[in-house]
């Protein structure tokens, strides 16, 4: 059975810092490129960060660069979102995403998302 498990979430101050784990299941995590998405109330998801399957190559949203880091561990089937100066504008349910195109076809697998809120 595929899961994603997202944890890590919770209430933060303004500057704080959370990291953001997301364990897989039930799929071969180490071929997967692994993203990070969020939801914030009344808003459309947004992508966040974009890790390859090796690791090679990270990609930040604009408003996050500088601040997050993503990383993965694929001995432990494993993504994180370290998430540094926390702003309230980062208040979202943060979603991680296992994508892989093979053969022409495109392969998604989505966790059950975390709550951040980021308030003093």
């Amino acid at each position: 059975q595929v899961q994603l498990v997202e944890s890590g979430g919770g209430l933060v101050q303004p500057g704080g810092s959370l990291t953001l784990s997301c364990a897989a299941r039930g799929f071969a995590f180490s071929s997967y490129r692994m993203n990070w998405y969020r939801q914030a109330p009344g808003k459309e998801r947004e992508w966040v960060a974009e890790i390859t399957s090796n690791g090679g190559i990270i990609s930040y949203t604009e408003s996050v660069k500088d601040r997050f880091t993503i990383s993965r561990d694929n001995a432990k089937n494993t993504v994180y979102l370290q998430m540094n100066s926390l702003k309230p504008e980062d208040t979202a349910v943060y979603y991680c995403n296992a994508v892989l195109v093979i053969n022409f076809s495109t392969r998604k697998y989505w966790g059950q998302g975390t709550q951040v809120t980021v308030s003093s």
